[in-house]
């Protein structure tokens, strides 16, 4: 880090924070500090529900994650778009009509408040973690590579999101994010064109992916049925659908940037535009991280990426063990860039050899070998070190090969995209505390005032507990699955919840508030003895499992147990 990278990245988060608070001090009333007013265009919609999700684990882990396994992660966003439609034709609709804070609020109109308190504590639990998350993960990464102490990243992370979140509420939240954006896609195009810029000069982006094609890299669809494989065409078209359903339907991180929106028809046209955008983006993303893993064909690579392991080594009695490991990288290193030129040369003659890709191939087996029996060293050198590296992988490209000025400017990245999604997690648990617990369960009446106040005395509580939770927070084997992991254990239910109140009239509250009990326990134990313990189903599948499961309950409840019609047609009616 340079003087030109401090300055870079210092006036890049203090502008944010400073005109987020600046352009929407002065909440009125709790619609104002909720829902922005509505005054909300479907531009700033879009981008504000891609930021909310581009948290910074997308921008570390999610080119790591192509550096190791390739581009099939692309096959978890495939059933974004078709999530994008229904929510555009039903959920937006009904949240419009119903004049709702809050997706949890819709719930007691059509069932009860026990339903709707329900929803609305998964919703807290699965977000509170999340957001915790969304500090932890750029904090750990930072303090890693940087030397910079971990505590003290959480904090300051946090307090500048608490700092324009507290101040302008959703408005403050929608305004940054429009700038996070514009900061976070920058640094990536300059990233990924100065990779390109790094590569032996006779090598073109074509015979860039011919070697990528080479080590595995560019599978991209696998229409497997294995259940076991976490990303496949299928897990990603329905598990892949259930998870964006319930987060962009049913997640007040994301349901209150478009109930925001001027109209239904802006808020439409803003989950349009992401539906757009947001397989592309993903798709370069990983892009980025293939053409990371082919720079580094080229290039000296350690032998794990996660310098605090290298840490652990030197003060063990494996030392010599691993340093011997590291003595034969460099040999194959060398070994693998003579075999990419000469792959290289072929290629620029219009032949793709076979015999250069098998070589190719066993060289990369034999790179893997070498990491494997590294990581088996670093834990017998200190049992409760990480050996997975994935989120190490591009952040060890930026600090050891940007020039000065971009470092900070891809610090800024992760950090703006770390607030960006903080900023949302904090608006949503706030706004779902203060209206579906604090305010629904108040006896006595109060003022707009108050209850302005309390909304932001949450997000205050909330960014506290933000913070504690990063701050004893432990890294899983890659962040981004993490976060979609405790996602998809609770996201299954609620859209469940959602599901049968949109479109089964017929079902009353106590069937459904009894099968989402049951529905969320199942899950619970599906995941500990299916995914946890064993590893026999892609987590993926907990959406569909848990949305399946739901409904399914509800009906047989209803039917069995519950014969009468409720009347909620001025609830669900067009």
């Amino acid at each position: 880090m340079q003087l030109f990278d401090w300055i870079v990245l210092i006036v890049t988060l203090l502008f944010i924070v400073g005109y987020g608070s600046w352009k929407t001090k002065g909440s009125k009333n709790v619609e104002d500090f909720i829902l922005g007013n509505n005054e909300t265009p479907w531009y700033t919609v879009g981008l504000s529900v891609m930021a909310t999700q581009a948290s910074a684990i997308t921008f570390l882990s999610t080119p790591g994650q192509a550096y190791h396994d390739g581009m099939g992660f692309v096959q978890f966003y495939f059933g974004l778009p078709i999530a994008m439609i229904v929510i555009c034709v039903t959920f937006i609709p009904l949240y419009h009509k119903n004049k709702v804070y809050t997706a949890y609020e819709f719930l007691e109109k059509r069932f009860d408040v026990k339903t709707r308190s329900l929803a609305a504590i998964l919703f807290l639990v699965q977000r509170g973690l999340g957001t915790g998350l969304t500090i932890y993960a750029p904090a750990i990464i930072l303090s890693a590579l940087l030397g910079w102490n971990l505590t003290l990243m959480n904090i300051m992370i946090g307090v500048l999101v608490i700092i324009y979140t507290f101040s302008g509420g959703t408005k403050a939240v929608n305004v940054t994010q429009k700038q996070q954006m514009f900061v976070i896609m920058s640094g990536m195009f300059i990233t990924f064109f100065l990779i390109l810029h790094y590569l032996p000069n006779d090598m073109t982006f074509t015979s860039a992916m011919h070697i990528a094609g080479a080590n595995d890299k560019m599978n991209i669809v696998d229409f497997s049925f294995d259940p076991e494989e976490k990303y496949t065409f299928w897990s990603g078209i329905t598990g892949g659908f259930f998870l964006a359903l319930a987060y962009f339907g049913t997640d007040q991180s994301q349901v209150g940037r478009y109930l925001s929106g001027k109209s239904v028809r802006e808020s439409q046209m803003g989950l349009i535009m992401n539906g757009l955008l947001k397989v592309p983006m993903q798709f370069f993303i990983l892009l980025t991280g293939v053409m990371v893993f082919v720079f580094f064909q080229f290039n000296p690579v350690p032998l794990n990426f996660n310098p605090n392991n290298k840490i652990v080594i030197e003060k063990s009695a494996f030392k010599e063990e691993y340093h011997a490991l590291e003595k034969k990288l460099i040999t194959l290193s060398e070994d693998k860039k003579v075999i990419n030129l000469l792959y290289i040369d072929q290629l620029n003659q219009d032949y793709d050899n076979p015999i250069l890709r098998k070589e190719l191939v066993a060289l990369s087996n034999k790179e893997k070998d070498l990491r494997d029996r590294a990581k088996e060293i670093i834990s017998k050198a200190d049992s409760n070190s990480e050996t997975n590296d994935k989120d190490y992988v591009f952040f060890h490209f930026i600090l050891h090969y940007l020039p000065k000025g971009l470092i900070g400017l891809l610090l800024a990245v992760i950090l703006s995209a770390a607030m960006s999604s903080t900023a949302s997690g904090l608006n949503a648990l706030a706004s779902t505390t203060a209206i579906d617990i604090y305010k629904r369960n108040l006896k006595t009446e109060k003022s707009e005032k108050h209850y302005l106040n309390a909304t932001k005395f949450f997000t205050l509580f909330w960014g506290v507990v933000a913070i504690l939770f990063a701050c004893v927070g432990t890294l899983f084997e890659n962040l981004i699955q993490l976060v979609n992991i405790i996602g998809s254990i609770f996201y299954g239910t609620v859209l469940g919840i959602f599901l049968v109140g949109f479109y089964l009239r017929r079902v009353q509250a106590k069937p459904m508030f009894y099968s989402a009990i049951i529905s969320q326990i199942t899950i619970f134990i599906i995941y500990y003895f299916m995914i946890y313990t064993q590893e026999k189903l892609g987590y993926l599948w907990l959406n569909f499992i848990g949305a399946i499961l739901t409904i399914v309950l509800a009906l047989v409840m209803q039917f069995l147990f519950f014969k009468s019609k409720p009347d909620v047609e001025n609830v669900v009616s067009e």
